[in-house]
């Protein structure tokens, strides 16, 4: 076994172990989804979203590939692809960091910290500098539309970025969650 798979294999158990839920999408340990709840103090407090991490073949010594399933309002993630904008995990990746830094360290830093001088999202960025509180009433919103604990159990297995679901199919799945009440 090589050096990259071997420490694939580590950082991927270490984050099994942790209190992250992870989800294999195939047999092997390039691809999976990981359940990562909004930090707390933020307006993404209470949600959560469903991450697909993919692994390159050279990682450690490239970086993951991270994008939120669910819907999420941030200047800096992709309304659509989910795609997100990481200084940390897209230019300036080191083998140094983990799995588990980029849920517990990254992510969370993302979500505290927004950038919106380098939009992904060019209405929340907008919206973020020009009104913090109806930014962050937005952002709430989403949390109670796309990302609640059974939104990402729902998530789809398998959805490329080409087959995004139209806002009525949105709004239709979430009414079949909506009357359920937490225990």
């Amino acid at each position: 076994m090589s050096s990259p798979s071997k420490r694939r294999e580590m950082d991927l158990m270490k984050l099994m172990m942790s209190d992250y839920k992870v989800e294999m999408i195939n047999d092997g340990m390039h691809e999976f989804y990981v359940h990562f709840h909004g930090p707390n103090e933020s307006p993404y407090h209470g949600g959560v979203w469903r991450i697909r991490v993919e692994l390159p073949d050279a990682y450690p010594y490239k970086s993951p590939s991270i994008g939120f399933i669910n819907k999420i309002y941030h200047p800096n993630v992709d309304e659509m692809s989910g795609s997100v904008c990481l200084d940390v995990i897209n230019q300036t990746w080191s083998p140094m960091f983990d799995l588990v830094n980029v849920f517990e360290v990254f992510l969370p830093q993302l979500l505290l910290y927004p950038n919106p001088s380098d939009p992904l999202n060019g209405e929340a960025a907008a919206i973020m500098m020009r009104d913090r509180t109806a930014y962050e009433k937005r952002v709430k919103e989403y949390c109670e539309k796309y990302a609640k604990p059974e939104d990402v159990g729902a998530a789809p297995e398998e959805k490329s970025s080409d087959e995004e679901l139209s806002e009525d199919e949105y709004d239709s799945s979430d009414e079949a969650v909506a009357g359920q009440a937490d225990p």
